[in-house]
């Protein structure tokens, strides 16, 4: 059975958005899924004024994680980091137009990609872990959170 992707997630697939490196990033972000073996690594250059100047993406994965990582920094670029915060899965499967049930878990790589280079731009910065607001939504390095 042949899977059906709507015309924005080949659109964004075909032709991604804001591929590469960025080699002077403010913040860097990795996450991967073993199962599927999706990885996804995202760049933020930030402003003084905490404003996402630039966000790129570089996307080992199927279809479905290319176009998510793509419309994921097409949401929050020229955004305030804050804003970068609130990205949702459900955000970018509906910025897509829908994903295939199955495919789901790329869009929740690329929310975690984001929040994980946020985190690292936090880190950076010196801002303490409990205040940089992404200790419960991602995994970054210096996670400490309570054993579940």
């Amino acid at each position: 059975m042949a899977m059906e992707y709507s015309e924005k997630v080949m659109e964004h697939f075909a032709h991604p958005h804001n591929v590469g490196t960025i080699e002077d990033a403010d913040g860097i972000g990795e996450v991967g899924n073993a199962k599927c073996g999706d990885i996804m690594r995202m760049y933020l250059k930030i402003d003084e004024n905490e404003i996402i100047q630039d966000i790129k993406f570089q996307t080992f994965g199927c279809a479905s994680a290319i176009a998510t990582s793509s419309i994921a920094t097409d949401m929050i670029k020229g955004r305030p980091v804050s804003e970068a915060l609130t990205l949702t899965n459900k955000a970018v499967v509906e910025a897509l137009d829908g994903l295939p049930a199955v495919k789901v878990h790329c869009s929740v790589l690329a929310e975690q990609a984001v929040k994980a280079a946020v985190a690292d731009y936090y880190k950076r910065k010196g801002v303490p872990c409990d205040e940089c607001e992404t200790c419960v939504s991602c995994v970054h390095e210096h996670d400490h959170r309570e054993e579940e």
